[in-house]
């Protein structure tokens, strides 16, 4: 009875949200630009055109109307990240993942094409590196995070050469399937850098397709598997990490803990490993790898009265609103919400923000609470996937009335199918908030 009503709701997802799409023609549609160097004022001002910022400005430009929002983005193409996994592994193709930044814009909103230089929230002003001054009444911060190959010593250069790629980033994603291809016995390595990442369950996905495809392709009795992550676990969450680690060892795929790789020497190809509990420096002989950068927040965050110690965006975890700003709130990659990374994440958080900043705009207080809730697909090979769900607490908050932590093919087509559906006619057109909704009809009472 379970397993038929999650099959339900995962193979009739994608024609209700056609229904709620937008009427045809409207992926087209020009916006007003304010000419380069001008000074604007805009009732709010988003900063980052990602997954949380065009989300809420489809929300916000419903609302507010149309010349009364602003998103500061200077990208051209605008990415489905997470799909990459599936490109690394072979399964998408990367023109899968994007769109055109016009095309998902949404149409009630300015787009400022210009990256954001300067903030100064005393003001109430941002500053665009195209020169354009923008005052505003209210600013949402999303801005994403920074990759940061260079802080390992001889990337991105390595990239140049064969068995060595990356799923985070869209010039080395392909990479990565290529070296897969390629491969053909010895050593491969898969790693997890010491800083917070974005999907932190990414890193061991590719291992788990790369295992998937030597299988298939009678190679992986030729093939040494390693995942060398800095972390002292497999996974945050204790249910989901026992399951993974049996799995790992029944795939025979080792995981050496508090690992983090420092330098990569492409033309002997190793790998210098620090032991984050001893200094020792390791080096590791490999024919392919895959690397995730460490990563943080950006320069222009960081330098900024936003940010909090480190430089994240300091808001309240629980209603996104910021602690000394009261007129800025951020979600996303950018937040210092404790929380991992995820889309997923950023539907949940945007939901949360819609109902706060709209509370504040009418003069009353924020109401609603952020419980953390993120997940992450844990696909594990294809045509199997682990559904991990959780919150701020490291607990699961499971959507579906089975378990999610088996592998199943119904959470692989959702992984696979739905979610870049979800993503693109319900998320970026601001009518998705995350499964809240669901997992309570679904549950029937029966709590989280």
């Amino acid at each position: 009875m379970a397993c038929s009503a999650l099959r339900t709701v995962v193979l009739t997802t994608r024609p209700l949200l056609q229904f709620r799409a937008a009427p045809a023609g409207a992926l087209h549609f020009s916006t007003t630009t304010p000419a380069a160097g001008e000074k604007k004022h805009y009732k709010l001002c988003i900063v980052g055109g990602g997954a949380a910022g065009i989300s809420n400005g489809s929300k916000f430009g419903r609302k507010l109307g149309q010349g009364n929002v602003c998103i500061v983005e200077p990208s051209e193409v605008h990415y489905y990240q997470p799909m990459w996994t599936l490109v690394g592994g072979g399964v998408k193709s990367l023109t899968q993942s994007g769109k055109a930044m016009a095309d998902v814009m949404p149409q009630t909103v300015d787009w400022i094409k210009a990256g954001a230089e300067e903030f100064s929230p005393e003001n109430n002003l941002v500053r665009c590196s195209d020169g354009t001054e923008i005052t505003y009444d209210y600013l949402i911060v999303a801005m994403g995070l920074q990759l940061h190959y260079e802080k390992v010593k001889g990337l991105p250069e390595a990239f140049q050469y064969d068995g060595v790629g990356s799923n985070f980033s869209s010039k080395y994603v392909e990479k990565t399937f290529r070296a897969i291809q390629d491969f053909k016995g010895g050593n491969a390595i898969f790693t997890f850098p010491n800083t917070p990442i974005k999907c932190a369950g990414a890193p061991q996905k590719i291992m788990y397709l790369a295992d998937d495809y030597w299988t298939r392709n009678n190679v992986r009795d030729k093939a040494n598997i390693s995942y060398n992550t800095a972390l002292p676990v497999v996974f945050g969450v204790k249910k989901y990490a026992a399951i993974l680690a049996d799995l790992c060892q029944r795939r025979n795929l080792k995981i050496n803990y508090r690992h983090n790789l420092v330098e990569v020497i492409p033309d002997k190809k190793e790998a210098v490993f620090e032991h984050l509990d001893t200094g020792e420096k390791i080096t590791f002989p490999y024919d392919m790898i895959h690397i995730t950068p460490p990563m943080g927040p950006l320069e222009v965050l960081k330098k900024s009265p936003l940010a909090d110690s480190v430089g994240w965006v300091d808001v309240d975890k629980q209603t996104l609103q910021h602690v000394r700003y009261p007129n800025v709130f951020s979600t996303g990659d950018c937040s210092s919400l404790p929380t991992s990374k995820t889309a997923a994440a950023v539907a949940a958080q945007c939901g949360i923000l819609y109902n706060n900043l709209s509370a504040i705009m009418d003069s009353q207080e924020p109401g609603k609470k952020y419980d953390g809730y993120t997940s992450c697909p844990l696909v594990t090979s294809r045509g199997k996937c682990i559904l991990a769900e959780f919150d701020y607490d490291l607990q699961p908050l499971e959507t579906f009335p089975v378990d999610q932590g088996k592998e199943r093919r119904t959470m692989w087509h959702l992984k696979a199918n739905v979610m870049p559906e979800i993503y693109w006619t319900g998320l970026l057109k601001g009518r998705w908030a995350g499964p809240g909704f669901y997992r309570k009809a679904m549950r029937l009472g029966m709590g989280k």
